[in-house]
């Protein structure tokens, strides 16, 4: 039986870019308010939708622009940022978004839109506008619906997974 290798680079400027910000967004659902109850906060919500809606943005704005011919340049590697490790964490449905945008991120890091040098392949992009549209109706559709949950018996799960960046030092 054949193993699946992930690939942790590419050739893809704008995979890179879409790449980088799923990862960063996936931070930013992960250390929020809510993620260590099982309340999502409306401060919350209005984040990650804001987060889907840049992914959306970028992706939209990626393949308007023209595909670049790159014969002396391309393929040229770029090593893809170390994934964030999520760890289970109270939050369920906090943890379920994550978890589509790590669906999102890995498709396009695996894709054969990351072996160009620019733009993505019709079928990619779509693979990626399906994830974000399902993680988008999940937040209207779910989260939105069923959240908080009373959960006396099983709550607190697991520890918090804390503060985010406290700022940087120079």
């Amino acid at each position: 039986m054949a193993t699946t290798q992930k690939l942790n680079r590419t050739a893809n400027t704008d995979v890179y870019g879409l790449v980088r910000r799923i990862n960063r967004f996936i931070v930013e659902i992960m250390k929020s308010q809510s993620s260590g109850v099982s309340q999502t906060i409306s401060f919350d919500v209005a984040r990650a939708r804001s987060y889907l809606g840049a992914v959306v943005a970028y992706h939209d704005w990626v393949v308007a622009q023209p595909s670049l011919d790159l014969p002396e340049t391309g393929p040229t590697y770029i090593d893809l940022p170390t994934p964030p490790a999520v760890p289970l964490f109270e939050n369920e449905s906090l943890y379920d978004l994550c978890m589509l945008l790590e669906l999102a991120r890995e498709e396009l890091a695996n894709s054969q839109s990351s072996q160009l040098s620019s733009n993505l392949i019709s079928f990619d992009s779509s693979r990626l506008m399906a994830i974000i549209s399902k993680a988008s109706k999940f937040i209207t559709d779910y989260v939105t619906v069923v959240d908080p949950l009373d959960q006396p018996e099983t709550s607190p799960m697991t520890a918090s997974t804390g503060q985010g960046l406290l700022g940087v030092s120079g």
